[in-house]
């Protein structure tokens, strides 16, 4: 059986390292906000040569926390792509604001900056981009809409650890880049975890306020803040495995490759550019019978998932917030296929794959 993606596999590469970290880490008698979390804070916010890194609980947090340490008023208006994962969504209605869907492009399966403009109002306070499947959004347009409009970017950086566009890493084209370090993500920690980058000092000094309930000062809280700390130990396990990302990325985008050389045109393949430096956190292809088309492959035992099989508009859990209808998303959620594509993948595998689906 080809699994979509096996966790053991992926990290077994690093579990020497882990174990000799975890047991510093136990016999450090320190677990909550320590020199782990500094040193990975430091050594992330290096990496994209960012001023600030403020580690969270999870992406959802560092999305949430984003926009309450923006001090938008209550109830504004927030610009986000109408196919993005539902957390990109709550994260809005959690800081109480309005999320306001603009279809993707079809090509990119990204934000259509020529479409959001006609959707900035009055109420219009940020700009929520998400970097889906490990693809960066088209940035020069969306960052021009923020200075004309003066609106706050936000980067929904979940899935692009270490994607560029124009050799820009993402993450730091806007006021913040929130992260999430799920065990599936490129950057993927043994549990959940999160992180924000930051340029403005501001942000930065509300976003570890927030995080630790309101304070700077124990007992002392200035802020009304939430429990969102990035822990010790997963932040001692991100910095190892931090010193391979770019290692991950290559491993990905080499299995990608084989995807994207030896598939045939029956499947819409994930689009290239020069402009783009991709990390295919997902592969995804769509194809007019993807459901056939999966159950086919497990037939084969190879598995695959969706992601995702119902547009955030669909949920249950939107009836009464969300409305409208969005065709480019629901054609993307109907058609779009996750194929195998993990660090712990091996290209015999990938050519598998590729010899079974084009039987297809």
């Amino acid at each position: 059986m080809i699994h979509y993606e096996n966790l053991f596999n992926s990290n077994n590469k690093f579990f020497t390292e882990f174990k000799k970290k975890f047991e510093q880490v136990i016999n450090s008698g320190w677990f909550i906000l320590g020199n782990e979390v500094k040193n990975f804070e430091n050594e992330f916010a290096s990496y994209h040569n960012v001023k600030h890194c403020i580690g969270v609980a999870s992406g959802l947090d560092a999305l949430t926390l984003s926009l309450l340490a923006s001090n938008i008023p209550e109830n504004s208006e927030v610009i986000v792509p109408s196919n993005t994962y539902i957390a990109t969504i709550l994260s809005i209605l959690h800081a109480k604001l309005k999320p306001v869907l603009v279809e993707p492009d079809i090509r990119t399966y990204n934000i259509d900056p020529i479409k959001i403009e006609e959707k900035i109002s009055s109420r219009t306070k940020a700009i929520m981009v998400v970097h889906l499947y490990g693809k960066s959004c088209d940035m020069d347009p969306i960052v021009q809409l923020c200075k004309k409009y003066n609106l706050i970017l936000i980067e929904d950086c979940a899935q692009s650890h270490g994607a560029k566009y124009k050799e820009k890493l993402t993450g730091t084209f806007g006021g913040f880049g929130a992260f999430s370090f799920y065990p599936t993500k490129n950057l993927g920690a043994l549990g959940d975890a999160g992180a924000v980058l930051t340029n403005n000092d501001n942000y930065a000094d509300n976003l570890r306020k927030l995080r630790n309930y309101g304070s700077s000062k124990k007992y002392f809280n200035e802020l009304v803040g939430f429990n969102s700390r990035l822990d010790e130990l997963q932040a001692a396990l991100l910095s190892i495995k931090l010193k391979y990302l770019d290692e991950i990325n290559t491993h990905k985008r080499n299995l990608a490759k084989i995807y994207l050389e030896n598939l045939k045109d029956d499947f819409i393949k994930p689009v290239v550019d020069v402009d783009y430096f991709d990390v295919y956190h997902i592969f995804n292809i769509r194809h007019p019978m993807r459901d056939k088309l999966k159950e086919f492959l497990l037939k084969h035992e190879i598995m695959t998932d969706i992601h995702y099989p119902l547009p955030p508009h669909k949920q249950k859990a939107m009836i009464g917030i969300l409305s409208g209808d969005y065709p480019i998303s629901e054609e993307i959620h109907n058609t779009t296929l996750s194929l195998p594509c993990s660090f712990g993948h091996t290209v015999d595998e990938i050519f598998r794959v590729v010899e079974v689906m084009n039987k297809f």
